[in-house]
């Protein structure tokens, strides 16, 4: 699948986010090494715990056991017909570090739709692993 491929996946994911309290709607694309692709959007609840995109397409990839990811793509925005500048929080960042390696590629698509793409330590700088 190539990277437009993979950026299409994360633009129509975004339309599935149930986000009826922040109204942002967020989509990821995930691919494995091996070319699996696993995608995610952000759900939302009444409490505090909802949970965001990239840790949607982690845990699907994780619990098919899914160990060896190539790289995320991250779209967002507050309306569903255009992007804003939407990059990880810092809890997806955390959580994302715990499962990829320093060669690990992030494309953030802009309000342009341009992907722009950073490696974990860009977006993590004082990061810390066990």
């Amino acid at each position: 699948m190539s990277l437009d491929d993979v950026i299409k996946v994360a633009k129509e994911v975004r339309k599935r986010a149930y986000s009826p309290y922040s109204h942002y709607y967020v989509g990821a694309t995930l691919v494995c090494k091996n070319g699996h692709v696993y995608s995610g959007c952000n759900i939302e609840n009444n409490g505090i715990m909802s949970i965001c995109a990239e840790r949607v397409a982690f845990t699907k990839a994780i619990s098919e056991g899914e160990r060896d990811f190539d790289y995320i793509v991250i779209c967002g925005g507050s309306d569903l017909n255009s992007l804003e500048d939407c990059s990880p929080c810092g809890y997806c960042r955390q959580f994302m570090n715990e499962f990829v390696n320093e060669d690990f590629k992030i494309f953030l698509l802009d309000s342009n739709g341009k992907a722009k793409v950073y490696k974990m330590e860009d977006l993590l700088p004082y990061s810390f692993k066990m």
